[in-house]
């Protein structure tokens, strides 16, 4: 690929607080533009974001964490991005590593790049993710990859990248707009083949940083699951293995 375009998404909801940081952190020379879609925010995000000069939208009301993305991807297409990196707003995710994500889809090694908060138990709780966050995901990152076929080593980070083509391809908008979009853009990237890559970034949970909460994460994780399991009953591969057992069972 020639000198991609490459876009960062900031997909923010009451970011004011760390959206200065978060956007001091993106190495320009990597970037070529930075575009924020403020979700209906109650604090003073899209002033914060004016004033850095970013690119703006501001939906009328809220759409949800899965709606915002929406937004987000289709106005990046619009712009005539080549490359897109969603990036959560609440500095959790390290931008520095931006140019990583970007030159592996670029090289043409990966179509889409993860940044896994997950290497070890210990790094993981000792930046502050709640335990029984880290169990949940450890649990459905599990799952997901026995169903996919997979072997990430996280399946719900905020930090990705995606080639333009994988955007075009997967009709992201009929998705939730719910937490749970984020699982479903990528079972719908492997029902297409694309190549996924990952790359680790540190953990930082702070008080300042966004984060659902418990009843909530529960009702992510059953969303998850049904997701999840949708993708088994609908694959190819499951319905063929389903018609060679049906098949042999009416031989018997």
């Amino acid at each position: 690929m020639p000198k991609p375009k490459v876009i960062v998404v900031l997909p923010a909801y009451n970011a004011a607080k760390t959206l200065r940081r978060t956007v001091a952190d993106i190495p320009r020379d990597s970037v070529d533009e930075i575009l924020l879609v403020d979700d209906f925010s109650r604090d003073e995000t899209l002033a914060v974001a004016k004033d850095l000069n970013l690119t703006t939208a501001r939906h009328d009301r809220n759409q949800g964490y899965g709606g915002n993305q929406k937004t987000c991807y289709t106005l990046a297409l619009e712009h005539g991005a080549d490359i897109v990196v969603m990036l959560h707003p609440d500095y959790q995710y390290d931008p520095r590593l931006i140019p990583y994500f970007v030159n592996f889809i670029r090289d043409g090694y990966f179509d889409v790049m993860l940044g896994s908060r997950i290497r070890s138990r210990t790094e993981a709780l000792a930046g502050g993710m709640p335990a029984y966050k880290y169990y949940a995901n450890r649990t459905l990152t599990f799952f997901e990859n026995l169903v996919s076929g997979q072997n990430l080593s996280e399946w719900h980070t905020g930090m990705r990248a995606y080639k333009a083509d994988v955007l075009r391809a997967i009709d992201f908008d009929r998705n939730s707009n719910d937490f749970v979009f984020d699982t479903e853009v990528l079972f719908q990237i492997i029902g297409h083949g694309f190549k996924i890559g990952e790359i680790p970034v540190p953990v930082r949970y702070f008080a300042e940083a966004s984060s659902i909460n418990f009843r909530r994460s529960l009702q992510y994780g059953l969303q998850t699951l049904r997701v999840a399991l949708h993708y088994l009953t609908q694959s190819p591969r499951y319905r063929r293995a389903t018609h060679h057992t049906q098949t042999k069972a009416k031989h018997l």
